[in-house]
């Protein structure tokens, strides 16, 4: 996801006016010495802390390996989601492009357990494949999200099945992913580029339901909190003032103050 223009930045605006609430969180205020002060039972694993929360995060249920979009039926269109139907009380986290290649983020996914999804660009990610291959070996998916980042909708079938097809061609080469999810880039789609998908392999198309934005969690529609089977963007900062990993704690305080834990999209999608 890069600099919001244009549609991106309607969309901008109308996630914060929909936005979901936020934790008014002491830990947020009080940092390290408010994580300081909580102690685990001894021998415990003590990791969570060292990220910034407050408690160990809970293992997401265990969910039957048959994701819904693994099966769609004869010459169906990909299904477009924001959030999975599920009642497993769960969220997923998903990033986009690849610009941000922090190390520490490796051993934040490594520590935590941390299932996350990366939505990759060629043109962007492509000096950093070797980062990305590192979070594909720890588990993180892998998935699709065009060659260049143009705004698939109105494009040409060709031009749109070219942006597709080449990021899963990329992508196979350089890190021996197979993506089956789509991020078109700003959320923008049309029926075009669903066909384009589906014949570049794709079966589903993904956006979501919840974004970390500069002014904090806001979702696109819907209830004002996040909810299971919402999937969320971990946006990025442009002003620079919080990492990757901050952003992602951030999530990941507000999903436990939900009583909601971290899911695994290619389990569910």
């Amino acid at each position: 996801m890069r600099r919001l223009r244009g549609p991106a930045a309607v969309l901008a605006s109308a996630l914060l006016l929909t936005g979901c609430a936020q934790s008014v969180d002491p830990i947020e205020r009080l940092g390290k010495k408010a994580a300081q002060g909580v102690h685990p039972r001894a021998g415990a694993d003590r990791s969570y802390l060292r990220w910034g929360l407050t408690r160990p995060l809970a293992r997401s249920p265990v969910h039957p390996a048959r994701p819904l979009a693994a099966h769609p039926g004869a010459h169906a269109l990909p299904p477009v989601a924001d959030h999975v139907p599920t009642r497993d009380p769960v969220v997923f986290l998903t990033y986009d492009d690849g610009a941000e290649r922090d190390p520490r983020f490796v051993d934040m996914v490594r520590e935590l357990r941390l299932p996350v999804t990366l939505f990759l660009t060629d043109s962007v990610a492509a000096p950093g494949y070797g980062h990305f291959a590192r979070l594909r070996a720890l588990g993180a998916g892998i998935q699709n999200h065009t060659v260049d980042h143009r705004a698939p909708a109105g494009l040409p079938y060709a031009e749109q099945r070219a942006e597709i097809c080449g990021q899963q061609d990329r992508l196979r080469a350089r890190l021996g992913a197979r993506p089956r999810l789509f991020r078109p880039p700003y959320g923008s789609y049309d029926a075009t580029t669903r066909r384009a998908a589906a014949d570049c392999g794709i079966s589903a198309l993904v956006l979501w339901r919840a974004a970390l934005t500069p002014a904090g969690l806001a979702c696109t529609h819907g209830s004002r909190h996040l909810r299971p089977g919402d999937i969320v963007l971990v946006g990025p900062d442009e002003s620079g003032e919080l990492s990757l990993r901050e952003r992602t704690v951030r999530v990941l305080r507000e999903a436990q103050r939900r009583g909601l834990t971290v899911g695994r999209l290619e389990d569910y999608l």
